[in-house]
């Protein structure tokens, strides 16, 4: 390749270039253009491959030049999209010919947490039972975390050192059960409730227990209720969330002073039996405190930690992987 011959195609591309935007008429023409003389396959590109035909000494002004003519193509096809009202080219690679109607890097995608993933399905299966949702405030006060549920004024669970109080008579719950007290206080029964939400306990953290966590409170109160009802409704629950007819359920005799009688729910688990919660006939007392006949009605609660029974879901062994943040371990619920 001679000289003159190189720096004359230059001359040419550029005046040609030049001529073909000033008489594009739209943007989708100036785009042409573009292509043709900026693209992969331009002619400026077909042009700088001939660079091996170059003396040493030719090479880097016959560059210099050909940058030259990519510039003033680059900032005339500036002008006429503006023209159009159309935006100019930013083209961050440094290269005019990049095609930037392709699509970009697709953002990552995130996930729900597993929490909520199996809250979902605890609710899906109750609601397929009969339960409506029903929900309360975090910050509760003292008639309805302990009075209405039956819990005397002596009793640990109230203790400061048991509890996160606020201030005088406001704590944050420590139990979805001040959910049932409100419900009952304002509809009369028939009821057929859960009510999924964060308790507050000032707890040692360790691989089973936390100072916030997620509950589920279910309360049934109807006429002829008895604990046959509320066996069948928990063994039922549990064979449709882990998918298992043959899964082991066990109620362990305990006490809850708002439940008589009261029971401990444990599922068989990872070769071991694994506490989820407890659960019980609603205590007359709690009936009376909120107006409801308990001659007339009977009914049962239960309360299911949701972290224990995703957990159980999931074979996670250590309660402390829901809040740790570790991208690793959410990455496998996606």
């Amino acid at each position: 390749m001679s000289e003159n011959g190189s720096f004359s195609d230059l001359e040419a591309i550029e005046k040609q270039a030049l001529t073909d935007i000033e008489s594009s008429g739209d943007a989708a023409t100036l785009d042409a253009v573009r292509v043709q003389v900026l693209g992969k396959k331009g002619s400026l590109k077909q042009i700088l491959r001939n660079l091996g035909g170059l003396t040493p000494e030719q090479r880097p002004l016959f560059g210099a030049r050909a940058n030259e003519v990519k510039e003033k193509v680059q900032a005339a096809l500036d002008a006429a999209r503006a023209r159009f009202g159309a935006p100019a080219q930013n083209n961050k690679s440094g290269d005019p010919g990049a095609d930037l109607t392709l699509p970009g890097n697709m953002p990552e995608r995130g996930s729900r947490h597993p929490v909520r993933l199996v809250s979902a399905r605890m609710i899906k299966i109750f609601a397929s039972l009969g339960f409506e949702v029903a929900d309360g405030p975090e910050v509760e006060d003292e008639w309805h975390n302990f009075t209405g549920l039956n819990i005397p004024a002596d009793h640990i669970a109230r203790d400061p050192s048991e509890n996160f109080y606020l201030e005088d008579d406001l704590l944050m719950r420590s139990q979805t059960s001040t959910v049932q007290v409100r419900v009952m206080e304002n509809t009369p029964p028939p009821l057929r409730i859960i009510a999924p939400g964060k308790v507050f306990r000032p707890d040692t953290v360790d691989a089973a227990h936390s100072y916030m966590f997620h509950q589920l409170e279910g309360l049934v109160v109807e006429e002829g209720m008895t604990f046959g009802h509320l066996k069948s409704t928990l063994l039922t629950f549990f064979q449709q969330l882990l998918q298992d007819d043959d899964m082991k359920l066990r109620l362990r005799p305990s006490f809850f002073p708002f439940t008589e009688p009261s029971a401990e729910v444990d599922l068989y688990w990872r070769g071991g039996w694994m506490e989820m919660g407890g659960c019980g006939m609603v205590d007359p007392n709690v009936l009376e405190s909120v107006g409801i006949d308990p001659e007339r009605w009977t009914g049962f609660a239960f309360g299911l930690g949701i972290e224990r029974v995703t957990m159980a879901s999931y074979n996670i062994p250590d309660i402390r992987y829901f809040t740790e943040n570790d991208v690793r371990f959410l990455r496998q619920f996606s």
